[in-house]
């Protein structure tokens, strides 16, 4: 990518920054899925329920074109990438279309999202189990169709500082906008503060790779990973994805089906890596890793020196506590992406990064 590409993407970013508040809402713990929490493993053989799109408003301009469009692409620009984490869920309710939207137009490479099944075998954009910390309603999805869980407000306990349940109620910015008590933003509509269905975001950014992390375990993430591989097959879109699960049987599941696609490693196969000193196979190339876990520095100089000598590109989400200064120290040691729970900021560090004003 051109340095007059990347100057264009980051006056966007900063251009939007500078009217958005940007403060940390705490690491990923707080949206993490909850635990005990009791699920019922769909069959794959699920009717799939027609889902409705939501149109790109008129009034916002097109969205940018991205650097790349298929992983290949992306893997060749021969830079750092940014990722929208969870749709940049720092600076814009967590997994929404409003967020993806809002990232897209800051320049990043990625759309970053989990994915897992309803009740009526509708893959949808969700990253818990269950609702309770994002909408308002507590509901486990695999209990529910997607109609239910569609028409829930799931921007409804985010502020600009948090997501979180113990604000006062005038600090939740977006809510009531799902159902209609107060207007969307300009350019927005109600269903853009919803859950959604992947579907819907495939035909909204058929130009954005999109890394997608299939939640849950065992049968029930399977069930999400054909549910995934037949939309897939059904948008050609193979080329422009990169697929994850902390399920090594899952990762191992999706690649014996669909071996070309590109993945990264379960949790097992990274503890093995950095405890073991095991080699990833040549098919898990792109690491997707956070900086410590459980006490334990992970991407230091020391790793990204492995890591290239064995081919692999590495992708560091934060995790909580996300700065400019972290997104450049991060680009500093060596990340190939950030994937940002804030946009702005992380296009911002690579900029400078890049050396792009």
């Amino acid at each position: 990518m051109n340095k007059l590409s990347i100057t264009k993407y980051i006056s966007v970013a900063l251009m939007l920054a500078s009217t958005t508040a940007l403060v940390s809402c705490g690491s990923d713990d707080s949206s993490s899925p909850s635990s005990g929490a009791e699920t019922t493993t769909p069959s794959t053989q699920a009717p799939t329920t027609e889902v409705p799109v939501t149109q790109a408003p008129i009034t916002l301009p097109p969205l940018p074109t991205p650097a790349a469009s298929t992983v290949t692409d992306l893997l060749a620009l021969g830079r750092p990438i940014v990722l929208a984490h969870a749709s940049g869920e720092m600076t814009h309710p967590h997994s929404s279309l409003f967020g993806f939207s809002e990232a897209a137009r800051m320049g990043v490479d990625v759309l970053d999202m989990d994915v897992q099944l309803t009740s009526d075998g509708v893959l949808v954009i969700h990253h818990d189990l269950n609702t309770g910390k994002t909408a308002n309603e507590d509901l486990v999805l695999l209990e529910h169709t997607y109609d239910e869980l569609h028409a829930l407000d799931s921007a409804y306990w985010f502020t600009a500082n948090c997501t979180c349940t113990d604000q006062p109620e005038a600090d939740y910015i977006y809510r009531g906008i799902r159902t209609s008590d107060k207007p969307a933003p300009a350019g927005y509509v109600a269903e853009d503060f919803a859950i959604n269905s992947l579907e819907t975001l495939m035909k909204l950014y058929p130009d954005y790779v999109l890394n997608i992390e299939i939640k849950d375990e065992g049968d029930a993430a399977k069930a999400s990973a054909d549910a995934l591989i037949e939309l897939l097959t059904k948008y050609d879109a193979f080329d422009r994805v990169v697929v994850a699960s902390f399920d090594d049987t899952v990762v191992d599941y999706f690649h014996e089906k669909q071996p070309n696609v590109a993945m990264s490693p379960g949790q097992a196969a990274m503890v093995s890596f950095f405890l073991g000193g095991v080699s990833l196979p040549d098919w898990l190339y792109i690491v997707q890793i956070p900086p410590t876990y459980e006490g334990l520095t992970l991407f230091t100089p020391e790793y990204v020196t492995r890591a290239k000598s064995e081919g692999i590109v590495t992708w560091v989400w934060p995790n909580g506590g996300e700065t400019l200064e972290l997104y450049r120290e991060l680009l500093a040691i060596g990340a190939d992406g950030i994937n940002a729970a804030s946009p702005p900021q992380a296009m911002t560090a690579l900029n400078e990064f890049l050396g792009v004003s």
